[in-house]
């Protein structure tokens, strides 16, 4: 840890007292307004913590179709794959559980309660019509609540800008697969509304490595939002969206139980709604909102060849959430952002099989009852002070307080920016780890601290940015399973394991990253150090890696703008050593990716565009035994009335 405070020290130092060659760099991405960061619109430059934010130029140019492809293009995000498109995704913050970070769309978390932990699959998420995604690093429980320990995940959708607009995309390549998007909308004085499709489907590639069957994935999706403005200081809202998947598998087929090519497939139907009520007094100072959020998640497991019961596995988890958020300006830089919360998850499950083919379904309930408050203001002229509370009352394990501050100076007219936070978090128990077959009722909150600081360097009219951030988080009473036999009367039930806590981690690192223009090039490049480590006293793994976490991460795009509209631009990413488990045994090699992308804008409405993922068809594995993603090339076209 004192060997990285002083390597993040000597790094911002250097930054800092770098030149700046500007008195006025102008529309700057630090002046941009993010909303995750403080739950309500603030400048870039007023925003402690770390935050990445792709806009819609960036998602569109990176032509990437699931999200987790572009997310893992940003600092701090390292993911695994099982298999091809559709197989199960998880994506790590700063190297934190994939279940420890809140994935939300348009606000309303997406987290499924009926997984072991808790967490988002990232497998059948697609960018379809979502025009805006901020990345927020580092525990963000007091704004966020339980799971927020890596970091907040929010996706915003399109929202029309002109009385009646049109967007339609298509595209095909390898492996037979086609992907097609259409979306319509508009905006009027009272009304801003949109609704939006999309349709993938591809042959695939072998879930496992050495499979010779194709393991095909389709994924069907809708979404859609209207604000209705009743006046200028009340509005009414109503968003949903709504996917459909179907993903085929592979599995340890009897007499061998070893990995092969089966039959097994999955299917998911998720679906968000909100709807909620804004209203603004004191001539704007103080605004409000009350709504409700509901997330549905069924999942179902099918193997064809087993006898008596094809279906091998479902579940059921649905969260219902009551809020209210005010926002108040107290005074001229200082705001207060409070608000109230229950959230209600429901679980049920149950694991056919063929000696068993109608199990009882378990099921169970949780409540959480919640306040938080928040305050910013700007202490001195360009230094904005951050700090919060949370209260969470869980209806199983009892009531928890923890807190989070900030800091973010603007110095050299905004040209350099020096961040800082510290920020606690906490994940609850989730449904299946208290009272699933393999659950334990006294299993209590993982609970971390975190800390983080940088700084952002503009230079050259804004057509430089470097910046560089250290961060260290500590994570104790993390959740894990436990294998019977154990000397705990648990296992006594006849089960195979339960989980505890019994788990502590470290995960600290560097984030560095930079962009510069000049002319028609554009170039932009990330490097992410992640050194996590297993804490747990008395622990075989003790000191040991955590798995799937690669200590080293890069990424770097260079794009030329051609006359004629158009543009090409390579891309490569770098992924460094990691382990597949908890006892170090399995190496993950290193792997590098090149990819080629080129873009025409025959019009002003039309572009037409084209890619190759994987030039060099490298071989590389993100979960051993997994299969990855070989050479592949698409084209399409995009139109936008």
């Amino acid at each position: 840890m004192k060997r990285l405070l002083i390597s993040t020290t000597s790094l911002i130092s250097i930054l800092h007292i770098a030149p700046v060659f500007a008195d006025d760099i102008g529309e700057r991405a630090i002046d941009e307004v993010v909303v995750t960061a403080t739950r309500s619109p603030q400048p870039l430059y007023r925003v402690g913590s770390s935050i990445t934010v792709l806009n819609k130029e960036a998602i569109e140019s990176s032509q990437a179709v699931a999200v987790s492809d572009l997310l893992i293009q940003t600092p701090g995000v390292s993911f695994s794959r099982n298999g091809g498109v559709g197989g199960t995704t998880s994506l790590r913050i700063r190297g934190a559980e994939t279940d420890q970070t809140t994935v939300l769309i348009d606000g309303v978390k997406i987290n499924d309660p009926s997984s072991p932990g808790g967490g988002y699959n990232f497998a059948d998420l697609l960018v379809g019509d979502i025009n805006r995604i901020e990345i927020l690093r580092g525990a963000q429980s007091t704004l966020w609540g339980s799971q927020a320990i890596g970091g907040v995940v929010n996706m915003i959708t399109t929202e029309p800008t002109q009385a009646f607009e049109v967007s339609a995309d298509a595209e095909g390549g390898s492996r037979s697969t086609g992907y097609g998007r259409l979306g319509v909308g508009g905006d009027s004085e009272y009304v801003n509304w949109r609704l939006a499709g999309a349709y993938y489907v591809t042959d695939g590639i072998s879930t496992f490595v050495g499979g010779t069957e194709k393991d095909g994935y389709q994924n069907s999706g809708l979404n859609g939002r209207v604000r209705v403005n009743v006046n200028e200081a009340i509005s009414i809202d109503l968003r949903g969206f709504y996917l459909h998947s179907h993903v085929q598998l592979d599995g340890f087929p009897a007499p061998v139980y070893a990995f092969a090519d089966t039959a097994e497939f999955n299917k998911t139907t998720e679906f968000v709604g909100y709807s909620g009520v804004n209203f603004d007094l004191l001539e704007g100072r103080f605004k409000n909102r009350i709504a409700f959020g509901y997330t549905d998640i069924d999942r179902d497991s099918f193997n064809p060849d087993q006898p008596v019961t094809k279906s091998t596995f479902m579940s059921v988890g649905r969260n219902k959430r009551f809020e209210y958020q005010g926002t108040f300006a107290v005074a001229e830089g200082w705001e207060a952002v409070f608000g109230a919360e229950r959230e209600t998850s429901t679980l049920r499950t149950a694991a056919p099989n063929a000696f068993v083919p109608n199990p009882p379904v378990d099921t169970a309930k949780a409540t959480i009852t919640s306040g938080y408050a928040q305050v910013q203001g700007e202490v001195v002229p360009d230094l904005t002070l951050t700090g919060g509370l949370r209260y969470d009352d869980h209806d199983t394990f009892g009531s928890r307080v923890l807190g989070q501050a900030a800091a973010a100076w603007a110095l050299n007219d905004q040209n350099a920016i020096l961040r800082a936070s510290f920020a606690q978090g906490f994940k609850a128990p989730t449904l299946y780890q208290l009272y699933s077959d393999f659950g334990n009722p006294d299993v209590k909150p993982e609970k971390a601290n975190s800390w983080d600081a940088g700084i952002e360097q503009h230079a050259l009219d804004g057509t430089v940015v470097v910046s560089a951030t250290g961060f260290y988080r500590k994570t104790k009473s993390q959740i894990d399973f436990v294998s019977c036999p154990n000397p705990n009367p648990l296992c006594l039930s006849g089960t195979f394991g339960f989980y505890n806590n019994i788990a502590s981690a470290r995960a600290q690192g560097i984030e560095l990253s930079g962009s510069a223009t000049f002319d028609a090039l554009v170039a932009e490049a990330n490097y992410t150090l992640t050194d996590t480590k297993n804490t747990s006293a008395g622990s075989a793994n003790n000191g040991k890696d955590l798995a799937r976490r690669p200590k080293h991460t890069a990424n770097a795009t260079f794009t030329y703008n051609w006359p004629m509209e158009v543009s090409t631009a390579v891309a490569l990413r770098y992924v460094g050593k990691a382990f597949d488990n908890a006892s170090n045994g399995t190496v993950l090699k290193s792997y590098s990716l090149v990819d080629l992308r080129a873009a025409w804008q025959v019009m002003d409405t039309v572009e037409l565009y084209g890619r190759v993922e994987n030039l060099f068809d490298k071989d590389y594995v993100t979960t051993n035994n997994y299969g990855s993603i070989g050479r592949s090339f698409f084209a399409g076209v995009r139109a936008r009335f």
